[in-house]
C-alpha cells in the first residue's frame, strides 16, 4: 500500500473491515484509516483480477474478462476526468487518489458513510426514488452533448456490442432479430450524454433526509439517459408499482433535467430533448430485457418481446 500512502501523504494505513467483494472475485472494497493523511477514514477499492476466473452464472469467458478489465480503466478515467465536473446536486464520492499498477487498480475514495450518506436501500421510499431520478437528470444534464472520450463509447454493461455471447444464447428468434434495431435506435439518439451505466438502487447511498450520492462507474459511457432511467426503475423491488407510476417518474426526471439544462444554459432544445427521451424510454426497457433474455435464459419468463414483461430476475451484476 506504499503507493496509497505516497498519493495521500499519510504516514500509515490501518486496514479496517472488508465492505464487499467485487463481482467474480476481482478484488474488494474495505474501509481504512489514514494516519496523517488528508482524510481520517477512506474507502479503498482494490482490483486484482483473479488468475482462476469463475462466474456465478457460467459466463467465465475471455470476452467477459476483457470487458471487466476495460471497465476498471473506464472507472479510473471517470474519477480522474469526469467526476470533478459534477456539482453537489449530482454527488459522488471524492476520489483522493487512483492508479493502475502491475496487480490491477486501486482507488482511494471518500467514505460516504462518514459524510452522512450511510443508508443503503433494498426498498426505496417514494422520496428516495424521486431523489435518484433527480440525481440522474442532473448527471445527464451536466454531460449532455459531450463525447464520451476515454469512457465506453456506448455506456451500460449490457451494451449489445459487448454481449454477443448472451445474444447468441437468446432462445427467442424475434428478440434476437430485434436486438440490433433496438441498439441502433438508442445509439443514434439526437441528444446523447454520459450515462452512469449501472444505475441500480444498490449503487446509490442515502442520507436520512433522502439526499443521494452515486457510486460505481465502471460502465459509464455515451448514450441516451433513458437507459439509466429505465434500468434504475427496473431495480426497484416493487417493479410492478414502478411500472404503474411510469408517468410520474418520467415527470420527475424531465422536470429536473429541464431545470438543470436551463441552469447551465445548455445550447439544446429542452422540448426536443424530452420528446426524444419519452420516445426512447420503452426501447431502453426492451434493450435491457433483450440482454436478460440471453443472460438468464430459461430462468427469465418472457411471453413476447414487445412489450417485454418485467420479471423478478432482473438485476444481474456486470
Amino acid at each position: 500500500m506504499r503507493a496509497i500512502l505516497e498519493a495521500t501523504g499519510a504516514r500509515e494505513l490501518i486496514r479496517g473491515p472488508r465492505l464487499q467483494s467485487l463481482w467474480s472475485g476481482y478484488g474488494e472494497l474495505f474501509r481504512a484509516q489514514l494516519v496523517g493523511g488528508t482524510r481520517e477514514r477512506v474507502v479503498i477499492k482494490r482490483v486484482q483480477p483473479p488468475t482462476d476466473r469463475a462466474h456465478p452464472r457460467g459466463w467465465s469467458t475471455s470476452l467477459g474478462h476483457e470487458r471487466k478489465l476495460r471497465s476498471y480503466d473506464v472507472e479510473l478515467s471517470f474519477y480522474r476526468d469526469w467526476a470533478p465536473r459534477l456539482g453537489a446536486d449530482a454527488r459522488v464520492a471524492e476520489c483522493l487518489a487512483a492508479a493502475r499498477d502491475d496487480d490491477g487498480w486501486w482507488f482511494v475514495l471518500e467514505d460516504l458513510d462518514a459524510s452522512g450518506y450511510h443508508l443503503r436501500r433494498t426498498e426505496a421510499s417514494p422520496e428516495e426514488v424521486r431523489a435518484c431520478l433527480r440525481w440522474l437528470a442532473r448527471f445527464h444534464a451536466r454531460f449532455m452533448g459531450d463525447p464520451p472520450g476515454s469512457l465506453w463509447r456506448v455506456g451500460t454493461y449490457w451494451h449489445l456490442a459487448t454481449r454477443s455471447e448472451e445474444l447468441a444464447a437468446t432462445r427467442d428468434p424475434a428478440l434476437r432479430e430485434a436486438a440490433p434495431h433496438l441498439d441502433e435506435r438508442l445509439s443514434d439518439c439526437r441528444f446523447p450524454t454520459v450515462v452512469h451505466g449501472d444505475a441500480k438502487l444498490a449503487n446509490f447511498c442515502f442520507t436520512p433526509e433522502a439526499q443521494v450520492a452515486g457510486v460505481d462507474f465502471q460502465y459509464a459511457g455515451g448514450g441516451t439517459g433513458m437507459k439509466d432511467v429505465a434500468y434504475f426503475l427496473s431495480s426497484l423491488r416493487d417493479v410492478e408499482a414502478a411500472e404503474a407510476e411510469d408517468a410520474g417518474h418520467l415527470e420527475t426526471y424531465f422536470l429536473a433535467l429541464r431545470e438543470a439544462l436551463q441552469a447551465r444554459s445548455a445550447p439544446v432544445d429542452v422540448e426536443a430533448v424530452e420528446q426524444e427521451g419519452r420516445a426512447l424510454y420503452p426501447l431502453a426497457w426492451a434493450d435491457f430485457f433483450r440482454f436478460l433474455a440471453g443472460w438468464a435464459g430459461s430462468r427469465l419468463r418472457l411471453s413476447c418481446p414487445f412489450p417485454l414483461q418485467r420479471t423478478e430476475n432482473r438485476r444481474p451484476p456486470p
